[in-house]
């Protein structure tokens, strides 16, 4: 059974087609799916779709390229949903220096706050990091965000960040760009890192993985991500899917 900790369900690409594409992924044996939110639209769609389907649950946060939009009572709603039972990790939250959207010190200020927000309620992070590795890293060990722990989703970066990360109590996901021939850092990360720290998504609609590389992504998809894995570890398919879902419902406590 396979376990997508990253989907965006909760976007326009799905309006038309949502039952479709989630019965591809049951055919899958996709078994369970987070579904992301990282503004008010994209968490109020999330909360929908785990009051709605049994195997979904949600993570909601602020996205950094959003920072500058985010107000106080935005992070104040956030706080109380996050008492929803199948609410299980607060972001994505982070700093993305690839768009100029938000001011870098927005980004952060906000990005502190919301470490600050999962903190007091007691639950793990999921990080966006895009071109910005060095002021991510300090930020969580500057906050302390080892007391939560959480998710480098879809890992990029190198061995030796993956390693500070997980020193944090950080899981590193993996998504498409793994599958793809030119990814010789995700490749290296996903082939070293201890099999409990591992974790896959597809982080879709975006990031679709070979074959299908440049259409829409979906979590039936994350099968390839999980068959790159176990090629690159010398795993069979079955042991990456059972150990990376077994990681997954530990971090977000799912029995």
């Amino acid at each position: 059974m396979l376990f997508d900790t990253h989907a965006h369900l909760n976007a326009i690409q799905y309006e038309n087609d949502l039952q479709e594409v989630i019965e591809r992924a049951k055919k899958e044996s996709v078994e369970r799916i987070v579904i992301v939110g990282f503004d008010r639209p994209t968490i109020k769609k999330a909360i929908e779709l785990i009051d709605t389907y049994e195997f979904m649950y949600a993570a909601i946060g602020w996205h950094p390229v959003d920072a500058i939009d985010m107000k106080e009572e935005d992070l104040e709603w956030i706080k109380d949903l996050s008492s929803h039972p199948k609410v299980v990790a607060i972001g994505e939250m982070g700093l993305d220096y690839h768009w100029d959207k938000s001011p870098k010190d927005i980004q952060k200020e906000v990005f502190r706050k919301q470490i600050a927000l999962a903190k007091e309620v007691n639950l793990p992070i999921v990080i966006h990091n895009r071109d910005a590795t060095a002021d991510v890293v300090e930020i969580l060990q500057e906050e302390g965000a080892s007391e939560v722990g959480g998710i480098m989703h879809c890992f990029t970066g190198s061995l030796e960040v993956a390693k500070q990360c997980m020193e944090m109590n950080f899981y590193i996901s993996f998504g498409g760009p793994v599958t793809f021939k030119n990814a010789k850092k995700p490749k290296e990360v996903a082939s070293e890192i201890p099999l409990d720290r591992l974790l896959i998504e597809t982080d879709c609609p975006y990031l679709t993985p070979h074959p299908f590389r440049g259409k829409r992504n979906e979590p039936s998809y994350v099968k390839y991500v999980a068959e790159q894995i176990a090629e690159l570890r010398g795993m069979t398919f079955e042991e990456v899917a059972a150990k990376t879902s077994d990681n997954a419902k530990k971090l977000f406590a799912i029995s």
